[in-house]
């Protein structure tokens, strides 16, 4: 008969452990380090399974239930499952322990109580906050009687001694006491400010909200996770009517994609995010095509119906062939040379890359030629102001082109890098560089992985035309089906300076 596995790594452990050679035998004794490595080994294991057993702390949260649990991590944080809507995730801390909540259900009597007698959301929150107080603190009693017992359980099944078994279930104790000082010491409220959604909550634009929403309702969430919670009744509410969004009227909405890489698929998603976000302009900052030949620009068709001004630039993958046909489509703009315009509320103004690659008959020029190309830009940028029409967004195509725009204008778009950047330069310009919105493209079948899908949705007040938030949109690449959408705020804005003055947008 086979014997209990557990039972045999235990016996295992301790033959390890203990030496079964006569004492005073100096080759048989354990050396100090092992030993310590030994208990380190048996605490570590046993508090992880005295977790394990305990399970969650089940806690009613206002009209919520929800199921508390400590789980051992890396990187520490907190996630709250809202089944079935997902789930949002937040850099709360930094600790070998993270904080998960499940919130399973709404409980229909305490819902209906509150339908029929609204004025007790007024006291919500507190609710709320009490409630999960409450039940952190029953959590964490119960996780710290779990991991001691789990160390001294484990510790006297491997050493047979007492003294050694209160000694694991003590430093199993002073293990779980430095997470506990490590997880207050580095706790983040404002870690609320910028959760990343997964789930169907990725999908509704409506929950995520809007610029202005974000100064007025998620400071409320700022100072404790419950206050986060207590919204969790109205993501419930939203999904299930799936209200008609309305962006804020003071609220412009700019899409930044990039690098679409002659991916067909990248149009249909465009289409849903102008749709779902009701967005007013789309700014490509290139690369859409792969080889920039006249036989790829039927590629570009589907701009004329995306429902929202397209602001192109030229990638170093799109010939002069390519910008040509686009300026013939309607309800496309090519910006080339610092040329600017007036779209959707803003000025924006921009140039195409100084570089075709796909044409090996020319060498290329490398950075000294995008650094040119940036500086053109970065003087046209001052002509404007000067000429009193300053310019609220630049665009180029290649980041060494567009930091060049340094202190010129408040806000630089790029790509290329097939990756995000998010950088504020020297002189207060913000750089955002965005990654493939075409997955890089059919050549992505090449790589080992599905490159991701990203996207960029960027919120700029109307009357000062500063970026105030964005949401980054990130989809599975080639044949995956995984969808996030994550908050970022400003960190420092620069100083606020006149608007930009209105002008009729002009006509494809």
């Amino acid at each position: 008969m086979a014997r209990d596995p557990f039972r045999a790594a235990v016996v295992r452990l301790r033959h390890r452990t203990r030496s079964t050679a006569p004492v005073g035998t100096l080759t048989d004794t354990p050396h100090p380090v092992t030993r310590a490595l030994g208990l380190v080994a048996v605490v570590v294991l046993g508090a992880w399974l005295g977790l394990l057993i305990v399970g969650s702390v089940r806690t009613p949260v206002g009209p919520m239930d929800t199921d508390m649990t400590l789980r051992p991590s890396l990187s520490g944080g907190t996630k709250i499952n809202v089944s079935p809507l997902g789930a949002l995730e937040l850099d709360s801390h930094i600790a070998p322990i993270r904080l998960d909540v499940d919130v399973d259900r709404l409980d229909p009597v305490r819902s209906q109580a509150l339908v029929k007698h609204p004025e007790r959301l007024s006291g919500l929150q507190d609710e709320v906050a009490s409630d999960v107080v409450a039940g952190t603190l029953d959590l964490a009693v119960r996780s710290c009687v779990a991991v001691v017992s789990g160390a001294t359980a484990l510790g006297l099944a491997v050493y047979r001694r007492p003294r050694r078994a209160l000694a694991a279930g003590g430093l199993a104790l002073v293990l779980l006491a430095a997470s506990g000082v490590s997880a207050y010491a580095t706790w983040n409220p404002k870690s609320v400010l910028e959760p990343k959604f997964s789930g169907l909550l990725s999908s509704a634009p409506s929950l995520v909200g809007d610029a202005r929403s974000i100064v007025t309702e998620f400071d409320v969430y700022q100072q404790e996770l419950a206050r986060l919670v207590t919204n969790v009744t109205k993501l419930y509410d939203a999904t299930s009517t799936l209200p008609v969004y309305r962006p804020d009227p003071a609220t412009i909405r700019v899409l930044h994609v990039s690098d679409i890489h002659l991916n067909p698929a990248a149009w249909h998603i465009i289409g849903s995010l102008v749709e779902q976000y009701e967005i007013d302009v789309i700014i490509d900052s290139g690369d859409t095509m792969d080889h920039g030949t006249a036989a790829e620009n039927g590629f570009l068709d589907p701009i004329r119906d995306l429902g929202a001004p397209y602001v192109w630039v030229r990638g170093n993958h799109d010939s002069k062939v390519t910008q040509a046909y686009l300026k013939g489509l309607r309800n496309a703009h090519v910006l080339d040379e610092g040329s600017a315009l007036n779209v959707g509320g803003l000025r924006v103004a921009g140039t195409g890359d100084p570089q075709f690659t796909p044409d090996r008959s020319v060498p290329a020029q490398g950075k000294a030629a995008e650094r040119m190309a940036g500086l053109r830009l970065a003087s046209a940028l001052r002509d404007q102001e000067r000429a009193g029409t300053p310019v609220d967004i630049a665009v180029a195509h290649d980041p060494n082109a567009a930091r060049e725009t340094d202190g010129t204008v408040p806000l630089v778009l790029a790509g290329h890098v097939h990756h995000r950047v998010n950088e504020v330069l020297k002189l207060g310009t913000r750089l955002k560089v965005e990654g493939s919105t075409g997955g890089g493209g059919l050549r992505a079948v090449q790589n080992e992985k599905p490159e991701k899908v990203r996207a960029s949705v960027l919120y700029l007040d109307r009357s000062t035309r500063r970026l105030q938030a964005w949401d980054e949109i990130t989809l599975g690449g080639l044949g995956l089906t995984t969808a996030e959408v994550s908050r970022h705020l400003p960190e420092g804005k620069p100083a606020d300076r006149s608007p930009s003055p209105t002008a009729p947008t002009p006509s494809g």
